[in-house]
């Protein structure tokens, strides 16, 4: 999955498109090094991001999901809201998936707009909004805690027989660098749930700040630590750099293949 930000103020400044030819070079770029989903995000969630309104988020991604819907018909689209009405209009506008922050818990409506649409549905584990999730980072057993999270969603939205489920457990969201990596550690557990899982890795704080560096310095130490998501069971890489997560996957893949022809 490759991520195109097309906010003003993402935590990797490197990611940011703003006008239709980055934007089409960067999709151009993504798709020819082999990205299987293009994750668009309008809403900034880094850490105390700028809240914006619903109305600003829908005036950034229209125009640029009929642009691609029309020049890449064939590509898969992600929408990364929180909003049920932005996430509606997504669909509408050629959205395939709705990638949700939330998981529902910042809009009541999301979990009826993706039913309605019958959509996968991309829910990850944080507590609080962007502008509070890292006060919110207390935890006893942070493994159990998402699991039961999940756990949870998962049962609710199976009561109103919706099925297309995708998890992420959030890495940095309401969660210190320590965390994360616990979380990372035991991420296999999460597989208990039976459900795609997604990682998102990708440049964040976790690395930047163990390898004292920073976002633009980051890239080997996600490729390190996506190979570590692939072993664990991730199904699905969120990542700004495509082509090295594509070659990270097929050294996986030869590697399982190795495996298994020994067994």
């Amino acid at each position: 999955m490759g991520i195109l930000n097309i906010t003003p103020d993402s935590f990797y400044a490197a990611s940011r498109k703003q006008t239709e030819n980055e934007i089409i070079n960067t999709v151009e770029k993504m798709l020819a090094e082999g990205a299987d989903i293009l994750d668009i995000g309008a809403y900034s969630s880094r850490p105390n991001a700028t809240n914006i309104t619903e109305e600003e988020e829908w005036s950034r991604l229209e125009w640029v999901l009929k642009m691609l819907s029309t020049r890449f018909p064939s590509s898969i689209i992600s929408v990364d809201t929180f909003r049920s009405s932005v996430a509606d209009r997504s669909i509408s506008c050629g959205a395939d998936i709705i990638n949700d922050i939330s998981a529902g818990n910042l809009d009541e409506k999301m979990f009826d707009v993706v039913v309605k649409n019958n959509c996968p549905y991309i829910m990850m584990h944080m507590r609080g909004n962007p502008q509070t999730m890292q006060t919110l980072n207390q935890y006893n057993n942070i493994t159990k805690e998402v699991i039961e999270y999940f756990e949870e969603k998962i049962a609710s939205l199976k009561k109103i027989n919706f099925e297309k489920i995708i998890i992420d457990p959030g890495f940095g969201f309401a969660k210190n660098v320590e965390q994360n990596f616990e979380l990372l550690t035991n991420a296999q557990e999460l597989n208990v749930l039976e459900r795609p899982m997604l990682i998102g890795l990708s440049r964040k704080s976790m690395i930047y700040k163990t390898l004292q560096t920073n976002a633009e310095e980051a890239l080997n130490g996600t490729t390190a630590l996506n190979m570590i998501a692939l072993e664990k069971g991730a199904k699905i890489l969120r990542v700004h750099d495509v082509k090295e997560a594509v070659e990270c996957v097929k050294l996986w893949e030869k590697l399982n293949e190795s495996h298994n022809s020994y067994i």
